[in-house]
């Protein structure tokens, strides 16, 4: 078979009532001063961030991928996902590679969302100190770093 056929023609995507799973990136710092939990308020406020920003509910998430640097080692950023409402949702933490320096104790985040927003309407969140890697990403409006 030299050919594969890919089925039926299918409407583009971003086309009302059609669902893509989307990437969303985020990135938010861990203050390790906070009164509360540091990472549990981090995590829940960039994954809430997220899910307002883009019209979605944890139940619109295929999966969260984690990426934790050096200065966050020993932190659970799937435990307080969880706490947040993502407890049956796969979720995946990862040792960051060491790659932008720029910001520290920076949590950054993958979520693969089901969306029927196209790839440019997907809103990413970069929040507190990791606001410097992506202000081209920032709401309109928003203070830019």
């Amino acid at each position: 078979m030299d050919e594969i056929s890919s089925g039926p023609p299918r409407p583009p995507t971003g086309a009302v009532g059609i669902s893509a799973c989307r990437g969303v990136r985020g990135a938010t710092t861990v203050d390790g001063a906070a009164a509360d939990d540091p990472l549990d308020r981090a995590v829940g406020e960039m994954l809430g961030q997220i899910l307002h920003d883009n019209h979605a509910s944890s139940a619109d998430v295929a999966a969260v991928i984690f990426t934790v640097p050096d200065d966050l080692q020993g932190v659970n950023p799937a435990a307080a996902a969880r706490a947040h409402g993502f407890e049956s949702v796969p979720l995946l933490a990862v040792r960051e590679d060491g790659g932008d320096q720029r910001v520290a104790r920076c949590l950054r985040v993958l979520v693969l969302l089901n969306t029927t927003l196209g790839q440019r309407e997907v809103r990413h969140a970069y929040l507190r100190g990791a606001r410097v890697l992506r202000p081209d990403l920032l709401p309109a409006g928003a203070d830019k770093p």
